[in-house]
């Protein structure tokens, strides 16, 4: 599957901001959709994932209660709705894709074999 991710910008702190992945190919059901975000000179950390086939949802702890990740099968789209945005939320994300991830490996960006183009998130304070 091919990941394009979009909707990155400038908020200022306690904003909010939501962003798309657009996904290719008729398995979007199927797969793990997952957000991870990444600042200059640290590895990408996981953010927040949605099981494919209706599955369940799990989150980052810094993030948890501030974003929810969402997903239309129909529309072959994943989201990302960023609440109470903070200046330490600042990075890029990327969205990511697979079939196969086991429950063990969802907060593992190894475990993704698909990858967005990144969108840069900036909170201001």
């Amino acid at each position: 599957v091919q990941l394009q991710a979009s909707g990155g910008g400038l908020v200022q702190a306690g904003g909010s901001l939501t962003l798309s992945c657009a996904a290719s190919g008729s398995t979007f059901s199927r797969q793990t959709i997952a957000w991870f975000r990444q600042t200059p000179g640290n590895e990408r950390e996981f953010v927040a994932a949605f099981r494919g086939n209706g599955g369940s949802t799990y989150y980052a702890d810094s993030v948890k209660g501030r974003f929810t990740i969402s997903r239309d099968n129909a529309k072959n789209t994943g989201y990302l709705r960023m609440n109470s945005l903070r200046p330490e939320d600042t990075a890029v994300y990327y969205c990511a894709g697979s079939s196969s991830v086991i429950l063990s490996s969802v907060r593992l960006s190894r475990a993704y074999g698909s990858w967005g183009q990144g969108t840069l998130v900036t909170v201001s304070s």
